[in-house]
């Protein structure tokens, strides 16, 4: 910034020098001998001539080459700068709880992290080299201006602080309207996102013409919201070019009097009119400048509200080597709610969680008061109907939420103390809609891995039984499965994810509803696959088909965020209860209605 800055004012300085010369080049042509170069000794018009020539020559040489480097200075600042906010901004955001990601939108954050962000390179790339220059223009001319004719200096100045006052006056009223620009183009930009992932379903169902026109309003908004916006900032030229006008004609007139009284020397004259363009000109590209510096603060505020959000969920604590990790689970009093952040945890009373999201209001509880515990090398499942609270359960462990009351432990030691990536480490999780990468499918495997190598991916593959169907693909584990895997079928995808479990080699092993949206073809591969896996580590099933989880060693069932019941299989049918009603609806197997009384036949009529 320092060297850009310098160039800049060097740029400026051989900028204003041309117009001098105009003036030395009239002071020869009419004093010939007695010019203002004659008294260097320099005495033939000629010579003088030729002379002012070769200096221009110099001039122009040095003021383009200072353009060239304070071009490149500014515009490398440029993408530095957005290169470092861009990449803190993300690196801060992935730093955030998963809860704060629902109550966002993911185009409102793409236009924070894009959007926003190159509205600040616009800024450095020519406005913040204009401002430096119209004041160091100001500073020559006006210097120029004093060495020749004080009076003169003073009327043609008197325009330059109403241009300044004008301009901060018209940026004072421009920062609300460009702010509510860019959360327009915030909201803009998330219906559009949001569309473009739901393409399949709004063709599916014929919707095509709503989602325009719901663009169409979302973009109408964004047009306002500029036009308000461009009310004011097209004014603004305008209004400085009759200031600019002022001046000029005070000296074009007054100056043009004192040449004709004798007072002043043509030449002289001739600078003045030439350097009080160079002075006043330049300063209706404020207007542009104040419109991109505002539009760039408003854009700017946004991405450092976005880096003050805190990080609710700490990174640092005690290592975690995964050799040293048995796998032993335990949940002591835990509760926790959605859109509950960290510091506003409740008191439990009677069972229940008085809780606040970050907006204040209520937040709606997840679980209440879990206690349970997992031995090491255990497989245990967790069944309930939809919303119950099973996938809570596993999150907490991968700290995706945190608790706001009780504690989970691993090996005895409180999660929270230890290192966050540490911990995500040992734990394998496969989700029902398992994220691959636009990468191609060894990457996916090998996601999050430094380099495991091919053998180990084909383990993986192999044991996750997706080795045959990968070699089919045009170019086996180096086909491009597109983005979010939309190149593979569903169960492909899944057989990946669990392929991409595998190859860390967990020792928790986190399966929640892996097999609930695949055929039953898959499933049942799947099903060979887990049944060597999660030998001889810890392993939590979530499954709504009670088929998958009757081997469990342990089945706990969770209604309203609370465990009703727990047992194995064979002991939760013979309860009768819930797990037993769960079963025979999935079998087909429907309680057996009690037999209606016996009744004694009436006599027939005679």
């Amino acid at each position: 910034m320092l060297w850009a800055s310098v160039f800049s004012v060097l740029n400026k300085l051989f900028d204003v020098l041309p117009e001098v010369l105009i003036g030395i080049a009239v002071d020869v042509v009419v004093n010939r001998k007695a010019s203002f170069l004659a008294r260097f000794g320099i005495e033939p018009p000629e010579h003088q001539l030729i002379f002012l020539a070769l200096l221009t020559v110099a001039i122009w040489v040095f003021e383009s080459l200072f353009e060239y480097l304070y071009a490149l200075r500014w515009r490398n600042l440029a993408q530095d700068l957005q290169h470092d906010l861009r990449m803190e901004a993300y690196a801060h955001v992935q730093r955030l709880e998963l809860g704060w990601f629902e109550d966002r939108r993911t185009g409102n954050l793409m236009s924070i992290l894009n959007d926003d962000i190159n509205q600040m390179e616009r800024f450095l790339n020519g406005g913040a080299n204009d401002l430096i220059q119209v004041v160091t223009g100001s500073l020559l001319v006006g210097g120029v201006f004093f060495v020749l004719t004080t009076q003169i200096a003073f009327l043609a100045l008197i325009p330059v602080p109403l241009i300044v006052y004008g301009a901060f006056w018209f940026q004072s009223r421009l920062a609300p309207r460009y702010g509510r620009v860019r959360e327009s183009a915030g909201t803009l930009n998330a219906r559009l996102n949001n569309n473009l992932l739901g393409i399949a379903t709004i063709k599916a169902y014929a919707a095509e013409e709503h989602e325009v026109q719901r663009v169409r309003d979302s973009s109408q908004a964004y047009r306002v919201a500029n036009s308000q916006a461009i009310r004011f900032s097209a004014a603004i030229t305008p209004i400085i070019r009759m200031a600019v006008l002022a001046g000029f004609t005070v000296t074009l007139l007054y100056g043009g009097f004192l040449a004709l009284d004798g007072e002043l020397g043509v030449g002289s004259y001739s600078v003045l009119v030439y350097l009080t363009q160079r002075l006043l000109w330049p300063m209706t590209r404020l207007a542009d400048m104040t419109d991109l510096y505002q539009r760039s603060m408003s854009a700017v505020e946004r991405v450092m509200n976005l880096l003050e959000t805190p990080v609710q969920i700490r990174y640092a604590g005690k290592p975690l080597a995964s050799g040293n990790v048995r796998g032993e689970l335990s949940f002591e009093g835990v509760s926790c709610a959605y859109g509950a952040r960290a510091g506003s945890n409740g008191t439990p009373r009677n069972g229940a969680v008085s809780l606040l999201n970050g907006n204040g209001l209520p937040a709606l509880p997840a679980l209440r008061d879990i206690d349970v515990h997992i031995p090491a090398g255990s497989n245990v499942a967790f069944v309930g109907s939809t919303g119950s609270g099973k996938s809570s359960l596993v999150k907490l462990i991968l700290r995706f939420y945190e608790p706001q009351s009780g504690v989970i432990r691993l090996d005895g030691v409180p999660i929270q103390e230890l290192a966050l990536q540490d911990l995500r480490r040992v734990v394998g999780y496969v989700a029902q809609d398992s994220f691959l990468a636009d990468a191609s499918v060894a990457e996916n495997i090998a996601y999050g891995l430094p380099d495991p190598g091919r053998e180990a991916i084909v383990a993986a593959a192999v044991a996750a039984e997706a080795h045959e169907f990968i070699q089919s693909l045009p170019y086996g584990y180096d086909t491009q499965v597109g983005e979010r895997g939309q190149k593979l079928s569903g169960g492909q995808r899944q057989r990946i994810a669990l392929a991409r479990a595998i190859v860390r080699n967990p020792r928790i092993l986190i399966l929640d509803e892996a097999t609930s949206a695949v055929d039953n073809e898959t499933e049942a591969a799947i099903q060979r696959s887990l049944a060597r896996l999660v030998v001889g580590r810890t392993s939590l099933i979530i499954a709504h088909r009670l088929s998958t989880v009757r081997h469990a060693d342990r089945i706990f069932v969770i209604e309203g965020g609370r465990i009703v019941e727990q047992g194995t299989h064979e002991q939760l049918l013979a309860s009768g209860g819930q797990y037993a009603t769960l079963w025979r609806i999935q079998t087909g197997d429907p309680p057996k209605e009690p037999a209606p009384p016996a009744r004694t036949p009436r006599p027939l009529p005679a």
